[in-house]
């Protein structure tokens, strides 16, 4: 455990950091896990809302810092590609 007063802040402000991140990254994991239960499904209107729906949470989780940046964009560029296939 830290002991210096700074120590003490920052060990504070990494926790918070930590568990708002994972809210945030568990909101992305969900959106993701819906878009690919729909995909199964083989539901095209309803996939084609929720792929722009989870966009924007990752792109979100990414503006935040929760996620990379590249990291956010390889994650929608699969949903969408996967997306894809049920449209075609």
């Amino acid at each position: 455990m830290a002991n210096h007063k700074s120590a003490l802040k920052r060990a504070g402000q990494n926790q918070v950091r930590r568990l708002r991140n994972r809210t945030v990254r568990t909101r992305v994991k969900s959106v993701v896990k819906e878009v690919r239960q729909a995909v199964a499904a083989k539901s095209g209107e309803v996939t084609a809302q929720q792929v722009q729906d989870a966009q924007a949470v990752i792109d979100k989780a990414a503006k935040k810092g929760a996620l990379h940046k590249r990291t956010a964009s390889r994650k929608i560029s699969r949903l969408a590609k996967l997306a894809n296939t049920v449209a075609s």
